[in-house]
């Protein structure tokens, strides 16, 4: 099985490492310093589940250096999407699957678009992690799950395979049963999480242990939870506890990856979480104001630091 990542930052490089690192022709695809750490250096991975480098690495900054693979794992920011869509096509053959594993609920119809929805499935991870430094992957939990699926609901054989893949690499795999109610519901966990770690600027501990932003949290999932049902996802009060329970689960310190971009100064996701529960919910006539909110007050730094 040939695999390509398409953005190798901490999700994409710590689980393509791990199929690297188990023997599977992975391909990684980077650019900065972070290319150039991964070049020289090959891509080191620190783990509570366990160290380890892969060096030498393949890794380059143009996808046609690779060609066709059997199987993509789409991992840049929501606002790269479309430009990196265009960049994967050298390694579209008629059998590839794009798998994207990003945050929000656009991925499908956005790479769709470009490459052919036959290619596209539904992804999500599960996965707290950074990037200490140019080349280093720091994983933060024992917490390492990819959940992915057909949107027509069939396990297909590209599925069952890349399944297979994973187990052999040691990392936790499911093949959904219905990957929309999988997507939104890891949209109302994230996008919740992460605009009440983005507007208080605390970590996960604040909603683990103030009882009032405990309470904001979850009426920012029900928000969520009632846009989904509207748009015919089924998601009640059972996803919210489940999510609760994870939010719980995470080191008190954990923060998401929007408000470590916050902290760094640089792009936001904010119009595809908050911003897209907003929109989403407006289509069926839906209010959402805790998100409208937070979208409200993150978006001045969607482009990095606000400027007056």
């Amino acid at each position: 099985m040939k695999i390509a990542i398409m953005g190798a930052g901490a999700i994409g490089g710590y689980f393509g490492g791990r199929l690297a690192d188990a023997g599977y022709d992975v391909s990684f695809i980077a650019r900065g310093a972070h290319l150039a750490a991964i070049k020289a250096n090959g891509l080191k991975v620190l783990s509570p589940l366990g160290d380890f480098t892969v060096n030498p690495a393949t890794v380059t900054d143009n996808p046609a250096d690779i060609g066709p693979v059997d199987i993509v794992l789409f991992m840049v920011k929501n606002y790269d999407t479309e430009q990196a869509a265009e960049q994967i096509k050298p390694l579209i053959g008629p059998d590839t699957a794009v798998i994207p594993f990003q945050n929000g609920v656009d991925a499908r119809s956005l790479l769709g678009e470009v490459i052919g929805y036959d290619h596209v499935m539904g992804g999500v991870a599960f996965i707290p992690a950074s990037i200490p430094e140019p080349g280093v992957i720091q994983h933060n939990a024992e917490l390492a799950k990819l959940v992915f699926g057909e949107f027509d609901k069939q396990v297909s054989p590209r599925a069952v395979a890349f399944l297979g893949a994973l187990e052999k690499s040691g990392v936790a795999g499911e093949i959904a049963a219905d990957i929309n109610v999988v997507l939104w519901s890891k949209l109302m966990f994230l996008t919740s999480m992460s605009a009440i770690n983005c507007i208080t600027r605390q970590p996960a501990g604040l909603v683990q242990q103030d009882e009032d932003t405990m309470a904001l949290y979850m009426d920012a999932m029900r928000e969520v939870a009632a846009v989904a049902r509207a748009h015919g996802v089924m998601l009640g009060e059972e996803a919210i506890a489940s999510n609760m329970a994870l939010a719980q689960s995470f080191p008190p310190k954990n923060k998401t990856s929007m408000f470590q971009d916050l902290e760094a100064g640089r792009r936001l996701e904010i119009n595809f979480l908050s911003g897209a529960v907003v929109r989403l919910g407006q289509e069926k006539g839906i209010d959402t104001p805790i998100h409208r909110t937070a979208w409200i007050a993150i978006k001045p730094w969607i482009n990095g630091p606000a400027e007056m």
